[in-house]
């Protein structure tokens, strides 16, 4: 999974040691391919980096969803519902 935050870098989310990555050539924090975890549990395993670094990630009507099918946008809706 991948999320690109409108107005923020993460080149040191790392140093969170959550599993999480920046990738600074397409501006993305990235988790791993879901194994144990769903994709809901790491969004908020990304939102949890961002915001030990400072930031509040939202999903509003401005966000963009990529090639997400419906069920797993639905499932990260809710636990970033359940995360605010």
């Amino acid at each position: 999974m991948h999320v690109t935050p409108a107005t923020h870098d993460f080149p040191f989310a790392y140093r969170e040691a959550m599993d999480v990555t920046w990738e600074p050539d397409n501006r993305t924090l990235s988790s791993p391919i879901p194994r144990e975890w769903s994709y809901g549990r790491w969004f908020q395993q990304i939102q949890a980096v961002a915001s030990a670094q400072g930031v509040h990630l939202l999903l509003g009507s401005h966000t963009q969803w990529v090639n997400v099918p419906a069920n797993i946008k639905l499932e990260i809706m809710e636990a970033a519902a359940h995360a605010a």
